[in-house]
């Protein structure tokens, strides 16, 4: 895309406004904060166009009458923990720096700015009706998102023609997620003195196995084909979190560990699970399934993805994480992913996002919004 006139005056905007959002710390959990502050600006920028529902926010509404498929634009108000060297938020060297910048308050910006500048005339204009949802909790276990209580408050979006997560994904067109699964698995023992071992039965040294074997496994690869489109997900089983001691000189008697595993589209939830309780019972260990999130539907058929991927002039990727994607494909809602933030600056520690990247995605997003499927 060639540059507009106006791209200076919109990178200023877009970049600014995420500065401002980074510079308030709003962690998974924490959002109410951030929730106020834009509820009381868009309450004076959209007036009868702004719903609350607990520290989310919807913008826009959908005439009764209109015939228009429906484009919901999606984006978390929350980040992962902070980290030193958070704040204050900045801009140097044509990066915005602050946490969340790319993960994911770049595109929170972005949708803000879209709203306002396209105004209630320019919505009415487009191909398309929009919603933009802003919601809270989404950084965390599946149950604790705010998204649920989203979409019971607006019934409407699940009648979406095409749900954008704006993610991180280096404006690329991402389809389906992996879903996750969060196990704890136990390793029993006998607790006994350091110095006599063979009194006790180290529950840590039982796991050695498993961690052996998990050490020892490659990626199991699923492919999805459609015509000359290959979309490879990766399925991965890590251990993430290990405890299992109570004093430096005593053979502990327990070991939980967390497994995290990774699987990709098409696996169900309690697929999913019977893989990881059959791993466990394998090595001996007790399994208790934490956390589940299904994984996204890979959506190759809506003509709106088809019209994206036209207009990015690249072929879309699989996404290889979880997103809402996964959540959004389980209530029969075709879903996709697409942003300005970079996956690599997702939850690291200096996070930060590209002002050009948000410019382009603002670019070809109203594009995209302007001209529909084709």
């Amino acid at each position: 895309m060639g540059s507009d006139p106006g791209d200076h005056e919109l990178r200023e905007a877009l970049a600014e406004r995420t500065r401002a959002l980074c510079d308030l710390a709003s962690p998974f959990g924490q959002e109410a904060a951030l929730c106020d502050l834009l509820a009381r600006e868009c309450d004076a920028m959209f007036p009868g166009e702004v719903q609350r529902v607990g520290h989310s926010l919807v913008l826009g509404r959908v005439p009764a009458e209109s015939k228009r498929p429906l484009v919901a634009l999606f984006g978390h108000l929350d980040t992962v923990p902070l980290q030193p060297g958070d704040f204050p938020a900045r801009r140097e060297g044509g990066r915005v720096y602050g946490r969340g910048a790319s993960d994911m308050k770049g595109a929170v910006a972005l949708l803000l700015e879209l709203f306002s500048r396209l105004g209630p005339g320019g919505r009415a204009a487009l191909a398309v009706d929009v919603l933009v949802v802003l919601y809270e909790r989404e950084e965390g276990p599946f149950d604790d998102s705010g998204m649920p209580a989203v979409l019971a408050a607006r019934p409407e979006l699940s009648k979406a023609a095409l749900a954008l997560c704006l993610e991180p994904t280096d404006l690329a067109l991402q389809l389906g997620c992996c879903g996750s699964m969060h196990a704890t698995l136990t390793f029993t023992g006998r607790t006994a003195h350091s110095a006599r071992p063979w009194q006790g039965d180290n529950a840590v040294h039982k796991a050695g196995a498993l961690l052996t074997h998990l050490q020892s496994l490659a990626p199991r690869e699923v492919v999805f084909e459609s015509g000359p489109l290959r979309l490879v997900y990766r399925e991965v089983m890590s251990i993430t979190k290990i405890e299992g001691t109570s004093g430096r000189n005593v053979v502990p008697g327990a070991c939980a560990l967390n497994l995290n595993y990774r699987f990709a589209p098409g696996r169900s939830l309690d697929s999913a699970a019977q893989e990881v309780e059959a791993l466990a019972a394998r090595f001996g260990a007790t399994c208790v399934i934490t956390d589940r999130a299904p994984a996204g539907r890979v959506v190759l058929e809506s003509p709106l993805v088809q019209s994206l991927a036209h207009l990015l002039g690249t072929a879309p990727e699989p996404k290889q994480a979880w997103t809402d994607v996964g959540r959004l494909g389980e209530l029969g809602i075709p879903a996709a992913n697409f942003g300005p933030g970079e996956q690599a600056q997702a939850h690291q520690k200096g996070e930060s996002c590209p002002e050009d990247l948000l410019v382009r995605a603002y670019r070809l997003l109203e594009r995209f919004l302007r001209e529909g499927a084709r």
